[in-house]
């Protein structure tokens, strides 16, 4: 059970108290039931807090052996809030989910790492300490900022990454905070109506019982204590050599993603870009076949370019 992190630091993600937060636990778990059933959990040491790790990974020696795929949640939630991809994408190739510290979730924060260059090192040394030294990188939301930002200041164990509706591409607006509140408060109306408002705001948590309990028992239970992200600049995304996919759901609140559907492949060579119909923030929650196979094509035409490439070189 990981330890209550300093209640006295301001700049520190806590949890409440210990019932809410076995609360919260409980309704992840149920939610993690919906997906594929977790090989091995572990926690590995970094400089800013212990980072609670889920690894899945198909039967077949042969998928096991390729290279595996890391996954990054977004704010304010865990690693459950992947159900929909794990079976598909642990049937293919290994799969590390990591719970960010600072997030609800059972790692233990211990350290500020919002800052650019202190969330690089705090994934670096999670994947050095889990002994992976080349993964596909996958972050929704606030992990797509972390993904993107990874790629730009310490791309040395990625073979790629993709960013899932992003942030890290443009400043957060009002219209997203808007959303997350109204959606937060659609949690409350009677469960008559919630179909209604899960289309009209694009918000799966509203018709997945267990991931509305999951995210009610978070907002109660932890308090996140980072300012948002600043978005990269098109110097720095200019920088970013790692083959890149960018999703986004058509009706993103985040972003605009026309703008960045010309702006991304501009900025990094090679970099694909796509828009998802039918959802806004979470295009892997509300079509996950589509996506999984989409992130999966992607895994094997980077590994195949990169075998090409290298016996060129030969």
């Amino acid at each position: 059970m990981p330890e209550t992190a300093d209640r006295g630091r301001r700049d520190i993600g806590r949890y409440v108290n210990e019932k809410l937060r076995d609360r919260y636990f409980a309704a992840c778990d149920a939610l993690y039931a919906l997906g594929a059933p977790a090989r091995a959990e572990t926690d590995v040491e970094t400089s800013f807090g212990t980072t609670h790790v889920y690894r899945y990974g198909p039967d077949d020696p042969a998928a096991a052996s390729r290279t595996p795929v890391v996954l990054i949640h977004g704010s304010g939630g865990c690693s459950a809030m992947w159900y929909p991809n794990t079976r598909a994408l642990a049937a293919e190739r290994p799969v590390y989910a990591l719970d960010t510290p600072g997030d609800p979730g059972r790692s233990v924060h211990r350290a500020p790492m919002w800052q650019p260059e202190h969330a690089a090192q705090w994934m670096d040394e999670a994947l050095e300490a889990l002994g992976l030294d080349r993964v596909h990188l996958v972050g929704s939301s606030y992990g797509g900022w972390l993904v993107i930002n990874q790629a730009h200041l310490r791309p040395g164990r990625l073979a790629s990454v993709t960013p899932l509706d992003p942030g890290g591409l443009e400043k957060v607006g009002l219209r997203f905070f808007v959303w997350i509140f109204a959606s937060l408060f659609a949690t409350f109306a009677p469960k008559a109506l919630r179909p209604r408002l899960a289309v009209w705001l694009e918000q799966p948590v509203l018709v997945v019982p267990e991931l509305r309990a999951m995210v009610r028992a978070g907002v109660r239970a932890f308090r996140i204590r980072r300012p948002a992200p600043l978005p990269l600049t098109d110097a720095q995304l200019s920088t970013i050599r790692t083959p890149f996919y960018l999703v986004m759901g058509r009706r993103s609140l985040l972003v605009h993603p026309r703008r960045q559907l010309e702006r991304v492949p501009r900025l990094i060579p090679g970099a694909r870009a796509e828009i998802i119909a039918g959802t806004g923030h979470g295009p892997q929650i509300d079509h996950p076949d589509l996506v999984n196979a989409a992130m999966l094509a992607f895994f094997r035409a980077t590994e195949e370019k990169e075998r090409t490439e290298k016996t060129a070189v030969q």
